[in-house]
């Protein structure tokens, strides 16, 4: 299961003349930073698996609740970034960025692997297909040998389009999904099976394609008595 309620996704492209300064900064600073904000729980970030996979960067936060995500703590920061911060993200290409509501979460634990499902809705389908979701598909894909979670989470859109002074003036910012599925396991080929048996799933009608990538986990991080927050 996830770590929480709420939940922060965010993909991500980087310039090759930045890659470096990015880990540097991501590792350093920025998970630290984010994870040590009051009411965030852990941070993941992931690196795709093949080349049909874009972005190529994948990161997860993990929230309390989805509450946390509209905060005081978490606006400041966001409307204080670091000059490191400034500098680095100069660098992103084709970022998107959804604040989520967790609707459901079934499995024991993370996965090295990791598959991303960004799809919408149309709006007078939206509560039956997330009802099947979450009711009948994700319990179902998630009792699949060698998985490790299956997750349903639901974008808050207008939280996630306000642009803040990190974002503010950047070009590389698309909009974010409607809604994601997250599928973690123990190989490449299990989570992409089992995205695709999500997609098939009965009742499960979807807006336009979805966008499947797969993705392999580099770097987590926890609170620490020294994080920031």
């Amino acid at each position: 299961m996830l770590a929480g309620e709420g939940a922060v996704l965010i993909w991500n492209d980087i310039t090759p003349e930045g890659r470096d300064a990015f880990y540097a900064w991501h590792i350093v600073e920025h998970m630290p930073e984010r994870v040590g904000i009051p009411g965030f729980r852990r941070g993941r970030r992931y690196i795709r698996e093949d080349e049909a996979t874009s972005p190529e960067f994948f990161t997860l936060y993990e929230t309390d609740t989805p509450q946390v995500l509209v905060g005081q703590d978490y606006a400041s920061r966001l409307n204080a970034p670091t000059p490191w911060t400034r500098s680095a993200t100069q660098a992103f290409r084709n970022t998107s960025r959804a604040l989520t509501r967790v609707r459901a979460s079934v499995g024991p634990g993370a996965g090295g692997m990791l598959a991303t499902i960004r799809f919408d809705v149309a709006p007078e389908r939206r509560a039956e297909v997330e009802r099947i979701l979450a009711e009948e598909a994700v319990p179902r894909v998630a009792a699949s040998p060698r998985l490790t979670g299956v997750h349903l989470c639901v974008t808050d859109a207008a939280a996630s389009g306000e642009r803040t002074a990190e974002s503010r003036g950047r070009a590389d910012i698309l909009a974010a999904p409607e809604h994601v599925l997250l599928v973690e396991g123990c190989g490449a080929r299990e989570v992409r099976q089992a995205a695709e048996a999500l997609l098939r799933f009965p009742g499960v009608a979807l807006d336009g394609e979805a966008v499947v990538g797969v993705y392999r986990l580099e770097y987590a991080r926890l609170k620490t008595p020294w994080a920031a927050g």
